[in-house]
């Protein structure tokens, strides 16, 4: 934040005001509502535990502030629609920060599958793993919104949502779970059919091997995201293969991008931030997970 252009990290609100400091804000405030109430503020970065999202970004946008918040967006699909609704009746903007749906080599994927240079999208296969240390986290709570279905299965999620646009229709074919000790998902893998011709794989896990992948299958020719860092490529450069030809991309932050679009849109200039029609399609994806009758422990 620091570094994108036309920010001022104003105030930092949190429960230790050594956190808020290291964040090296104009003022540190010593509450949320200080913080939301604060006049000299436009707008609230929420980063706070996921079920904590709906609650302030609803007490944020009535307070007259424009939010970003943290994915995912909020615990279920009714929360979001509180606050789509919310937003709406202040007149404030709120966009999800999935920060990957901002890196170049992403845009680039999804336009060329939207523009049919694929030819017709057959299947989807993604995955976001890794050995994760949570010990002590909010992650291993399934009431403050843990797992690994919230906390990086949205990434493919929203891939997903953009390859196939966030008006399709959408079934959960297959869903197997591995559960933890406190309740939370481990790991996660299914099977989506989307618009009766669209196969969705997807994984997300806690506790395989770290790795990052997306494979796009179009009747033509196929999109592969070179590497391992397929959500999270950050400050490096990157690599899309097309059927046989390659691009390169050059190192950046796709997070600052984000930030200062999201700010663009807040003074009124135009750049492009994730619909809010795109957040809630994941969302009912991810409580249909929840709650599919084929969702079992392996």
């Amino acid at each position: 934040m620091h570094a994108a252009e036309n920010t001022v990290i104003q105030g930092v609100a949190s429960r230790d005001p050594k956190r808020s400091k290291a964040l090296n804000p104009i003022t540190v405030h010593d509450s949320y509502e200080a913080l939301i109430n604060d006049p000299l503020i436009d707008a609230i970065y929420i980063s706070l535990p996921n079920h904590l999202h709906c609650e302030w970004t609803v007490k944020a946008l009535k307070a007259g502030k424009h939010v970003l918040c943290e994915k995912p967006f909020a615990m279920n699909a009714a929360e979001v629609e509180l606050m789509i609704k919310t937003a709406k009746e202040c007149d404030r903007l709120l966009v999800e920060a999935v920060w990957a749906r901002w890196h170049p080599r992403m845009v680039r994927a999804i336009d060329l599958a939207k523009s049919g240079a694929i030819g017709q999208v057959i299947s989807i296969d993604a995955s976001f793993t890794f050995p994760a240390s949570i010990e002590g986290n909010y992650r291993l709570s399934p009431e403050m919104g843990g797992g690994a279905l919230f906390d990086i299965g949205v990434y493919p999620l929203h891939a997903i949502a953009a390859l196939v646009n966030d008006e399709s229709n959408f079934e959960i074919k297959n869903c197997n779970t591995n559960l933890g000790p406190t309740g939370i998902d481990l790991t996660t893998k299914w099977q989506m059919q989307i618009n009766n011709s669209i196969t969705a794989n997807t994984l997300a896990s806690f506790k395989m091997p770290e790795n990052q992948s997306l494979v796009i299958k179009g009747e033509k020719q196929t999109i592969t995201f070179v590497g391992s860092q397929a959500f999270t490529s950050w400050n490096s450069a990157s690599t899309l293969q097309i059927g046989d030809a390659t691009e390169q991309f050059e190192a950046v932050d796709p997070y600052r991008v984000m930030i200062e679009d999201f700010g663009k849109k807040v003074q009124g200039e135009k750049s492009w931030v994730l619909p809010l029609e795109t957040s809630l399609w994941v969302q009912r994806v991810v409580d249909q997970l929840h709650t599919s009758n084929t969702l079992r422990k392996p």
